[in-house]
């Protein structure tokens, strides 16, 4: 690297525009936001130095087509080319702990320290500054960022679902072409770093947190550093923070926010709506906060029974579509538009998706369920189950989850590594209900035994479902992985009891009545 004289006043920087040459920035990890940063970093004409314990061939190779300088090492101490580099500012991924050792590092070299989200957030006027509405949660984030970049999109909007949603909001700033708004879904990861620096602190037009349940915690370090990182949201909204009736500690975080001036607190829920509400009134899902005669009057956006034919009709759905809702009333979206929108979209796979139905026992895949509050409301919403749990806890306790839904239970399968402590909790919370263990271990036979000890446990009106509770890294690549075998290995057990029977098997997907 050149000699500069080091950067150490980075209030400037707060547009696509300003002088970025000669910032020395380190980034920290190269996975796809690790690049999405590097890549922006010197197209803006900073001096880049990328530090990660395994950088991937192609990437590598990326950066050095680009003009970025690497650094491969262990990273459980400094490594001397990134303290001689004399870094103005570290970018990390969202993986790394903030107690990790380069991190800690930083802080005591007093390195400011930002996340993808900041970076994006000071230099999104590349093209045109688009709105940002921001959604978290512990669950239910993919769909309500989805239906809200759906309902946006249909109102005539050019809009993309970025984040931590699949596309680095780095990589869409940075369109040619430019949007109306962003979409943008953020982890706890992401939140922790965001709004540290007044000049680089994000303020959307509307943000929601859908609800609040332990999750990460072994990443935080508490239940209550998790909950303060999701409060983040909020700050510095606009025009609408939305939250969830349902559960206070969403409403806590908009009492406490620090918001521009003329922002709304905007409810949603399940029952009547209040003033400044969305919710249902029998069959109808009404707003009664986005008109000017709400203390009056409400406006009818869809029924329960349009929901039902969108795969939406679950309580936990429902919710989603009612935050959806809000955001995109916040925007401005008409209710015309917002219930033609809802009767198009559609859920993403291993989200209580129906696999099959054959001998009265439907199969349903929740892969997605990775933590016990979402398999809460995916539990919930089936009378009678066959329940496969198990995997990477990530240190939850699944004991409170087992004891609320032990009455509709027929049996438990467990898969995964971490089945100490979900056996644990069944014989302390439910030590009469049959619980069998798919004993191996390896990736393309668990799936198989989890449905073979289904099948043998389920009866008619039963639904096997995999809602695991659990990340699913012990034994597949992702939670995707999990729901395509499970599905997968459903279908070659159905196939196999109708050959041995001589019934034909039943059709799959949606089609099943589920």
């Amino acid at each position: 690297m050149d000699d500069q004289p080091a950067v150490t006043d980075l209030s400037t920087l707060t547009s696509w525009h300003a002088d970025w040459k000669g910032v020395r920035a380190a980034v920290l990890g190269l996975g796809v936001t690790g690049f999405s940063v590097a890549d922006t970093l010197v197209e803006l004409g900073a001096d880049v130095l990328v530090v990660a314990s395994k950088a991937p061939a192609e990437q590598a190779d990326l950066l050095d087509v680009i003009g970025a300088a690497l650094i491969e090492a262990d990273l459980s101490a400094v490594p001397a080319g990134l303290a001689d580099f004399g870094a103005d500012v570290l970018i990390v991924s969202p993986g790394f702990h903030p107690d990790h050792p380069l991190l800690l590092w930083a802080e005591q070299q007093g390195i400011p320290i930002w996340g993808d989200i900041e970076l994006a957030w000071r230099v999104r006027d590349k093209v045109r500054a688009a709105e940002w509405i921001c959604v978290t949660g512990t669950n239910g984030k993919t769909t309500t960022v989805q239906l809200t970049t759906h309902l946006l999109v249909e109102s005539g909007a050019r809009v993309l679902a970025a984040g931590n949603i699949g596309v680095p909001v780095l990589d869409a700033v940075r369109d040619p072409i430019g949007f109306d708004a962003l979409v943008v879904e953020l982890s706890s990861y992401q939140l922790h770093w965001i709004n540290r620096n007044a000049e680089g602190a994000i303020s959307p037009l509307a943000s929601v947190c859908l609800n609040l349940a332990d999750d990460h915690l072994d990443w935080h370090g508490s239940a209550e550093a998790y909950a303060a990182a999701k409060a983040k949201v909020y700050e510095n909204t606009r025009v609408a923070c939305v939250y969830n009736k349902a559960d206070l500690a969403t409403r806590r975080m908009v009492e406490e926010a620090d918001v521009i001036e003329g922002c709304r607190a905007i409810g949603f829920g399940l029952d009547l709506p209040g003033l400044s509400e969305l919710g249902m009134v029998d069959d109808l899902i009404v707003d009664r906060a986005f008109l000017d005669d709400r203390h009056n009057a409400a406006l009818e956006l869809t029924t329960h029974g349009e929901l039902a034919s969108s795969g939406l009709a679950a309580p936990h759905s429902v919710a989603n579509v009612l935050a959806a809702a809000a955001l995109a009333r916040a925007y401005g979206v008409e209710p015309a538009v917002i219930r033609s929108g809802i009767a198009t979209f559609r859920m993403d796979s291993h989200r209580t998706e129906p696999v099959l139905e054959h001998g009265g026992v439907n199969w349903v895949d929740d892969s997605k369920a990775t933590n016990p509050h979402a398999a809460n409301a995916s539990l919930s919403a089936f009378p009678s189950v066959v329940w496969i749990v198990g995997g990477l806890l990530k240190g939850v306790d699944v004991g409170d989850l087992v004891a609320k839904h032990a009455p509709r239970l027929r049996a438990a399968i467990v898969i995964g590594v971490d089945r100490a402590a979900v056996l644990a909790a069944f014989a302390r919370h439910a030590p009469a209900l049959p619980v069998f263990e798919a004993e191996p271990t390896e990736t393309e036979d668990v799936m198989s035994e989890a449905v073979r000890l289904s099948a043998a446990a389920a009866l008619p009106g039963d639904v096997v479902l995999l809602a695991p509770a659990a990340a699913s890294m012990d034994q597949f690549t992702d939670y995707s992985d999990r729901g395509r075998r499970f599905a997968a290995a459903v279908r070659e057990h159905v196939r196999g009891a109708a050959d041995d029977d001589g019934t034909p098997a039943a059709p799959e997907g949606p089609e099943t009545g589920i």
